[in-house]
């Protein structure tokens, strides 16, 4: 057989069975169950009910502006103290389903959403680019302990979506921390400071590149701005960050 004919006979045979997935386990929505088209998307009515994280926000951050034009597009917060990553894009503001999806995706692992949210997070990032996608690490014994990391769940789905390269190995978190959860921002910053670290052997993974961050969900950018840290010392020359959700009320900027 060629190879164009075995190629052809490749993706026959993977249409035939997509074609019976979805007959013996009919797509559902990813939160309410409800028939949807196809794996890993939210029926309508879902959709609806989230809040999509569009213009006015500031780039650096991603905190959304209650109106046009204030101060540019950098808030306030960031014009006084700028996080260590270049910029910042999120998908949906953090309540209701946003929240939800979040809180089901780091704690019990339903991964079926991660289609939808990569989905919605691709759609955040139009105008940035990278060259390495970088998942946040968990310590390995948070890692141990939950057996997986929500963001590397993100990350390889938005790597094979945008076709840039995914590396899991470089960026380590080599000193555990207690949960951000109730700190303020000030003790998030002192929790993760100097928590993360490139490993001495792939430095040069990293040198001269533009790095894309992925998380679940920026809060301070206490985390992020750790990360950064991490990489630029490296030898990165940029790094932005993309979650699927921001928490934060509009600012006037």
């Amino acid at each position: 057989m060629k190879i164009g004919q075995n190629t052809e006979s490749i993706k026959v045979l993977a249409a035939a069975f997509r074609f019976l997935l979805d007959f013996v386990l009919p797509p559902r929505c990813a939160n309410c169950s409800m028939r949807v088209v196809s794996h890993g998307h939210l029926c309508p009515s879902c959709w609806g009910t989230l809040r999509p994280l569009a213009a006015p926000f500031c780039t650096h951050c991603a905190l959304p502006f209650e109106f046009d034009g204030s101060v540019g597009d950098v808030c306030g917060g960031c014009l006084q103290k700028a996080p260590a990553f270049d910029w910042a894009r999120a998908a949906v503001l953090y309540d209701d389903l946003g929240r939800k999806m979040v809180l089901q995706l780091k704690y019990s692992g339903a991964a079926a959403a991660v289609p939808a949210m990569t989905q919605m997070m691709i759609g955040a990032l139009v105008g940035v680019d990278a060259d390495v996608i970088i998942p946040v690490p968990l310590h390995r014994r948070r890692l141990l302990k939950r057996r997986f990391n929500q963001s590397q769940l993100l990350a390889a789905d938005l790597a094979r979506r945008m076709d840039i390269p995914l590396d899991t190995f470089s960026l380590v978190k080599y000193r555990a921390t207690e949960s951000q959860g109730g700190l303020n921002k000030k003790a998030r910053f002192k929790n993760v400071q100097a928590s993360f670290v490139v490993a001495a052997d792939r430095c040069s993974q990293i040198t001269g590149k533009s790095i894309m961050l992925v998380d679940d969900v920026l809060t301070t950018g206490a985390t992020a701005s750790a990360c950064a840290s991490a990489l630029k010392k490296a030898g990165a020359v940029s790094v932005g960050v993309v979650t699927y959700a921001r928490v934060g009320k509009p600012v006037a900027g």
